[in-house]
């Protein structure tokens, strides 16, 4: 155990975070989501709670403030309905860390998959919401100037 890492981040995710570049995605999914079929780099958090996953993630990385949309979530299907607390879940752990965060981006599910494909990572959640997958683009770390 390290200090200041919550438990949810295993050894496995956080290397990877580590090993993502300024622009790189991680795929956090849902319980389940075809992460073994479109990645091959896959963690898995069983019995984790993507919002908890969040808010071991944030407190390690930022999100990429040189594009328009660093958070992308599934859209829902042709006459399905989406439950909005679970974005408002996803965007209080943002807030917590990175305020200023543009609003969340909606993707069609294919698409969404192919994204998946381009990933850095999947980490394959415990998650049992309905369009509970959410992409992060990671971001730079600001280099502070010495005085």
């Amino acid at each position: 155990m390290l200090i200041g890492i919550k438990p949810c981040i295993s050894p496995d995710l956080l290397t990877t975070l580590f090993k993502m570049g300024h622009g790189d995605e991680i795929v956090l999914a849902d319980a389940f989501f075809t992460g073994d079929a479109l990645n091959n780099r896959v963690i898995r958090a069983d019995g984790i709670r993507i919002p908890d996953l969040l808010d071991g993630i944030l407190q390690l990385i930022n999100l990429d403030d040189f594009v328009d949309c660093p958070v992308i979530m599934m859209e829902p299907s042709h006459g399905d309905v989406l439950d909005p607390e679970v974005e408002k879940s996803y965007r209080a752990v943002i807030d917590r860390y990175w305020p200023n965060t543009p609003p969340i981006q909606r993707m069609e599910r294919f698409a969404f998959y192919e994204r998946t494909r381009h990933a850095f990572a999947v980490v394959m959640s415990g998650e049992t919401v309905k369009y509970g997958n959410i992409i992060l683009k990671k971001g730079v770390i600001p280099v502070k100037k010495a005085n």
